[in-house]
Order: C-alpha cells, then sequence, then structure tokens
C-alpha cells in the first residue's frame, strides 16, 4: 500500500528490522573467520600458557637461593623453549632457561641472564633481585579451558582469529551471509570505464552499496543496469531469487518513470511502505517479492548511501544477529549556527573535529546536495537534525553518527 503520510525514520527502521529472519548456522574453518559473525561462543579447549612458563631468558632457581646476593649456583640442566627440564631443582642449583619454557620442578622464580656471569657449569648472580614468582607466567594466565572468550554475534577481526587459534579451536558456527542482489535502474548510468555520452552518468551506487554490503558482513551479487523499460526490468530482477534482500537503487521517485514500483508490483511485490520522512533519502520502498525482501534505495548517490547505513545495514545485522542492530547516536557541539528543520530528518554530512582544549565538536559541510558523493566520501559523521528542530546556536550539543572508526567504516 501507498503510505499517505511520510513514515518517521524509526518507525521505517523498525518495520524492516521486525521482517528479517535471524539466518541459519553454517560451519567454517577457522582460516576463513575473518568478517565472519559467530553464531554460536567460542570456548577455549586449552589453558594458556598450559603450564608455569619463563617470561624471560635466565636462569630457573629457588627464590630462597638468590635472596641474597652475589651467590654461585649449579647449572643441572637446560630448558629451551618448546622443551622441559625432567629433573627437579634442588638447593643452590639453578637451569639455564628461555622464554616460553616449562619452570623445572623445584624453581619458583627467575634470574635474568644479564643479571648473571657464566662460568663452566656454575653461575653467578650478581645483581638484580628475583623474588618468588619473578618473571613467571601462572598456567592459565592468559585463559582456561572453558573459558567462552568471544561471543555469539561477534564479527571476528584479525586479533579474534588468532584467538581463536590460541584456544586450539579448529571450526566456527557462523550465520550464514546475507545475500544481497543489487539492480541499479535508469537509460542515463553507464558502467565505470565505458563510453559515456553528454547526457548520461557513470553509475557508482552498485560499487558502493556492494562495497557496504561487504563490509557488514553480506555478500552482494550485481545484477547489473536495467533499462526504463519494465520488461527489461523485471527480467534482470528474476535474478534476485534466492537473496535474502532485493536492493535497488533510482526509479523510486514519484513521477513518469517511477518504475521500480510499478513494474515489480506486476511480479508479486508487497509494499510496505513507500516515501519516509528523511534527507536524504525520501523515496525509499520496502516491501516482499516472494519471499525475497525489496529495500528500493534513491538514484542520488548520497540518498543511496545514507539510506543504505540507515536501513540495509541493521536489516543485515539484525540477520547475523548483530548487536547494537541500529547505528549507534553520539553527541557533539555543533561548531557553526544552523537554520530550523523542516518536517523530515535531516542527515548533514559532516566533518568530526576538537577545539583548542581537545573537545569534540562536529561540523557540516556548507552544500548538502545529494549528488555531491565527493562530500560523502570525506566525511566523518551524518549530523542528525530531527523533524522541525529550531535553530540551533554554535557550541550547543547535537547527535551525530559516526562513519569512519566505527562499525559503520563504510
Amino acid at each position: 500500500m501507498t503510505e499517505a503520510k511520510l513514515l518517521p525514520v524509526a518507525e521505517a527502521q523498525k518495520r524492516i528490522i521486525d521482517a528479517m529472519p535471524i539466518l541459519p548456522i553454517e560451519q567454517i574453518s577457522v582460516a576463513d573467520g575473518f568478517g565472519r559473525t559467530l553464531a554460536e561462543p567460542i570456548v577455549s579447549r586449552r589453558d594458556q600458557p598450559p603450564t608455569d612458563v619463563s617470561a624471560m631468558d635466565g636462569y630457573a632457581v629457588r627464590a630462597e637461593d638468590v635472596a641474597t646476593i652475589p651467590v654461585e649456583l649449579e647449572i643441572v640442566g637446560y630448558a629451551p623453549a618448546g622443551h622441559s627440564f625432567r629433573g627437579k631443582i634442588g638447593p643452590h642449583e639453578a637451569v639455564r632457561i628461555f622464554t616460553g619454557a616449562p619452570i623445572p620442578a623445584g624453581a619458583n622464580t627467575i634470574v635474568l641472564q644479564e643479571n648473571t656471569e657464566k662460568f663452566g657449569e656454575r653461575v653467578r648472580v650478581t645483581s638484580g633481585d628475583a623474588p618468588l614468582g619473578k618473571f613467571v607466567r601462572s598456567a592459565g594466565l592468559d585463559f582456561s579451558q572453558g573459558d567462552p572468550l568471544l561471543p555469539a554475534g561477534r564479527t571476528l577481526t584479525a586479533r579474534d582469529i588468532g584467538l581463536a587459534a590460541a584456544m586450539n579451536v579448529p571450526w566456527l558456527k557462523v550465520r550464514r551471509k546475507p545475500r544481497i542482489s543489487i539492480l541499479s535502474t535508469g537509460d542515463e548510468i553507464v558502467m565505470p570505464g565505458d563510453p559515456v555520452e553528454q547526457d548520461q552518468i557513470v553509475s557508482s551506487n552498485a560499487l558502493s552499496l556492494a562495497a557496504i554490503v561487504k563490509a557488514i558482513g553480506g555478500d552482494p551479487i550485481d545484477l547489473g543496469i536495467a533499462p526504463d523499460r519494465e520488461n527489461e526490468l523485471t527480467a534482470l530482477a528474476a535474478g534476485a531469487i534466492g537473496s535474502d534482500i532485493l536492493l535497488t537503487t533510482g526509479g523510486a521517485s514519484v513521477g513518469d518513470h517511477d518504475l521500480v514500483k510499478d513494474a515489480l508490483e506486476d511480479i508479486g511485490l508487497k509494499i510496505d511502505f513507500w516515501k519516509i520522512a528523511m534527507r536524504p533519502g525520501k523515496p525509499l520502498i520496502f516491501g516482499n517479492i516472494s519471499g525475497t525482501f525489496l529495500i528500493g534505495l534513491p538514484g542520488n548517490p548520497v540518498s543511496s548511501t545514507v539510506c543504505a547505513i540507515m536501513f540495509l545495514a541493521p536489516a543485515i545485522r539484525r540477520m547475523l544477529g548483530i548487536e547494537p542492530v541500529l547505528p549507534e547516536r553520539l553527541r557533539a557541539k555543533i561548531a557553526h549556527d544552523l537554520p530550523e528543520n523542516d518536517e523530515r530528518e535531516d542527515y548533514m554530512r559532516g566533518m568530526l573535529l576538537r577545539d583548542k582544549d581537545g573537545d569534540l565538536k562536529v561540523s557540516a559541510h556548507k552544500i548538502q546536495d545529494s549528488s555531491m558523493y565527493a562530500t560523502m566520501a570525506r566525511s566523518d559523521v551524518l549530523i542528525v537534525r530531527p523533524p522541525y528542530a529550531p535553530p540551533c546556536t554554535r557550541g550547543v550539543a547535537v547527535e551525530f553518527i559516526q562513519l569512519a572508526g566505527s562499525h559503520f567504516n563504510i
């Protein structure tokens, strides 16, 4: 159905998020885990370290034997990393030990090698102190067997992969990647590198949206560019069968060429809503075609990206079981005056700054035209202006969504 009234952004987000299913589980190798989202927590299969080990190169000794220095000790063995001294250290004895090697039985501290002088099979401790437990890494210092160190819903970083490997975990249970089909529309757009006529523009939406999908954990499928003819649009849209979401760009505005809604209604599109109280991004469509969700984005590049941040990203995160679903809203002082806003929630591209005192501030770019993608590319934040917000003077705190340095670093 067509909404008689513009739908608020929060209500549009809720309808999309509530409609999204949690995706099924699949098993992958830990080597393939980077960027994947855990469906189950990862629990350690071992203690780390598995036994008391030396944190430094030196000598394993009894603390009581080196309480007073200088002192001479007999070297009774060697313990390089990966090998243990199988005997037991007695009074006035020492074992030459290296970082990572197990602490021999009877020893309880480490004397640094630079604090010693070796001659033959004896060592003189000349300086430093080695109280009980000095430079000894206790068993389980890092983590213990059974510790749930990586929770479900976590998208794995390079550090997480290293931790999982250290936990001796070879396989991971993760959510299947959402399959997002991307269909650009319009006679006026051509692919980068193709000949461009005077009345045409180079398509950027499909590529930027595919990158957004990848950044959030989805699997993009490029269906190409559909010209402004209903039969060709529906033919290309058929390629989205089996996808979780069909993402279209362009053809969603009111006018003679708003083909997406009309053409896809002919093949079974059930519309939940169309048009929202948002700038940029008013002509947003959400619906369902035979089990595949449709998110129809505006054709202007900035509008497309902002809507992807506000609606597509939360949809993908819900399917993957990631929290928080919605982009976090932060607050900072505005660096300049802002005029009053109209009935649409406004998302202004801007920069994150620090003043001379080190306090965070945000500054909106002077021109907010939705066709200017260079401004979008160099923005740190989206400054959020509520509907009917009164004029805002410099120094007043405003809400913003951080782009760079967040999980929406797109």
